[in-house]
């Protein structure tokens, strides 16, 4: 299932954000306004605050958020490689032991 195009530009949703975060405006008010979903602004300007530092403990920019999908896919590999060698580590001692044959 692929992702349904943005009806709004990249540069429409930072000036909607920047409408809120420096106007003062609510997100209400500003959705009304340019006629955006209130639940879409906002959304919107919760992002841009996690993407500034300014997001709640533990909320993680787009750019950590990618860093930990490549940790774990990194994480995923090492893993398969060190049981591998451990099969392979158990299969040799086996084989070069002489009373198991």
């Amino acid at each position: 299932m692929g992702r349904v195009k943005s009806k709004y530009t990249m540069e429409q949703r930072e000036e909607a954000v920047k409408l809120v975060r420096v106007s003062g405006l609510s997100v209400y008010r500003v959705s009304r306004e340019l006629g955006i979903p209130e639940n879409t602004l906002y959304k919107w300007v919760k992002k841009a605050q996690i993407e500034a530092g300014e997001g709640s403990p533990g909320e993680l920019t787009e750019r950590e958020k990618e860093e930990l999908r490549r940790l774990r896919r990194e994480n995923r590999r090492l893993r398969m490689e060190r049981d591998f060698l451990k099969k392979a580590t158990a299969f040799f001692a086996k084989e070069s032991d002489p009373d198991s044959k």
